[in-house]
């Protein structure tokens, strides 16, 4: 870092800081004279509202993440771990590397943007044994899990384990947990067939909402009209109800229901980022408060946006919603506005309202709200994939999604099972006993 220019630390690669940092690389591409640099966990972009379609075979791995040296030329990008912000000193504690090397970041300005961790709300065994849906892990994990669980009930000695290995539970009936629930439930029904041994009816599928209505945010008529069609798809629907227990072969609901499973995909609940807490700065939940222009009261030269902080509306007097569309815009106003203070100009405030809210609920149907207008069936999911495959980043991303929506359309879903684990050397594998 330059001692000479102004330094911006980002920290965390998501939806908001990753616009952030597009916007600040834009100013330098125009000659402002800066020293940015952006920390996350991971060396690329995660595109999060296509992730249910990696966990069900529908887009390869690869093809809705984009590497950050590719967005970024002009900021410095470090790949490692956020282990500790001190603001009194106005510096950063980051490690990175097989041993976790240790550094100091020193800032003029800090942007906190490290988004949000599952919630488990304490409840026993749920922790250790529910599969979540945040990462790009998340969807490889689960993608493998569902195919190794088709592949052992298909052998005869998994006969009497069969209910446990074809029973899968989805936890949360907001935008994640019912796309998870639907993509899951098109993959499942449809690679089935190639297990001699397994019949679809075998398959019992399980939305677990602690609503009346699922997808609450897109209003009653529409959350009823995504149940109606989910229930059509032979998924089981809990309402009014939660996961109370977990075990490693079952899980118990509140309403008295025990399902028998090995599959918990949880999506109830997330919380603010742990280093939050150690802040000496005002809190809410756990959230950052922030002032219109997103800087943090009381600390000149910190500002907070995305799951990190609680940013008010002006026009509700409440605060506005922590989804995608708002954070990346968010993004692009606290950099607008860090360049305003570094140029002694005027800041804006954040002013947005909510374009849309989409989702695919299976079978290629959906519902939407755009602009106040309902939309269902086929052409909200038409317009779901058309409008997410535009905000997908990069060029290359969004030809090789369109191909894999396409060849989707003409052939059957991937069942390959990757194997994540280092086979055994020559060596180590002679080393091994065998049994007597």
């Amino acid at each position: 870092m330059s001692k000479d220019k102004p330094r911006v630390v980002i920290l965390g690669g998501g939806f908001g800081g990753m616009y952030a940092a597009l916007e600040l690389e834009r100013a330098l591409d125009r000659g402002s004279n800066l020293d940015v640099t952006l920390v996350n966990h991971d060396n690329f972009f995660l595109f999060t509202p296509m992730l249910h379609e990696v966990a069900a075979s529908d887009l390869d791995i690869t093809n809705i993440v984009s590497p950050i040296r590719k967005l970024l030329r002009r900021v410095t990008f470090f790949h490692g771990e956020v282990e500790a912000i001190d603001l009194v000193q106005q510096r950063v504690g980051v490690s990175h590397g097989h041993e976790s090397h240790c550094h100091v970041l020193p800032y003029d300005h800090l942007v906190l943007a490290l988004g949000s961790t599952t919630n488990f709300f304490d409840i026993p065994g749920l922790a250790e044994r529910a599969f979540t849906m945040k990462s790009l892990s998340d969807a490889i994990v689960l993608r493998n899990h569902l195919i190794a669980n088709l592949e052992e009930a298909d052998f005869e000695c998994g006969a009497s384990l069969r209910a446990g290995l074809l029973n899968f539970v989805v936890a949360g009936s907001g935008f994640a947990g019912v796309e998870t629930v639907a993509a899951m439930n098109d993959f499942l029904r449809e690679a089935i067939r190639f297990f001699p041994h397994l019949r679809e009816d075998m398959l019992r599928i399980i939305l677990v909402s602690s609503g009346r209505i699922i997808l609450p945010e897109l209003g009653e008529k529409l959350g009823t009209y995504a149940q109606r069609k989910l229930i059509e798809q032979r998924i089981e629907i809990h309402t009014t109800c939660k996961v109370t227990a977990v075990t490693d072969h079952d899980i118990t609901l509140s309403d008295g229901t025990t399902v028998t499973t090995n599959t918990l995909v949880w999506t109830a609940g997330i919380k603010p980022h742990a280093l939050l807490n150690t802040l000496p700065c005002q809190r809410e939940k756990g959230r950052v408060l922030v002032n219109e222009y997103l800087e943090v009261p009381g600390w000149p030269g910190v500002w907070a946006l995305g799951d990190c902080a609680l940013v008010p509306d002006r026009r509700t007097g409440a605060f506005h919603p922590s989804t995608a569309q708002h954070a990346l815009r968010e993004g692009r106003i606290a950099a607008q506005n860090i360049l305003a203070t570094v140029r002694k100009g005027w800041k804006k405030p954040f002013v947005y309202s909510t374009i849309g809210l989409l989702a695919p609920i299976g079978k290629r149907t959906g519902v939407a709200n755009i602009l106040g207008v309902n939309f269902s069936g086929f052409i909200a999911w038409w317009l779901w994939r058309t409008i997410y495959l535009l905000k997908l980043p990069r060029f290359e991303k969004k030809v090789l999604v369109a191909l894999d929506w396409t060849l989707d359309v003409l052939f059957s879903k991937d069942l390959v099972h990757f194997r994540t684990t280092r086979p055994l050397s020559p060596r180590s594998a002679a080393d091994v006993k065998k049994p007597a």
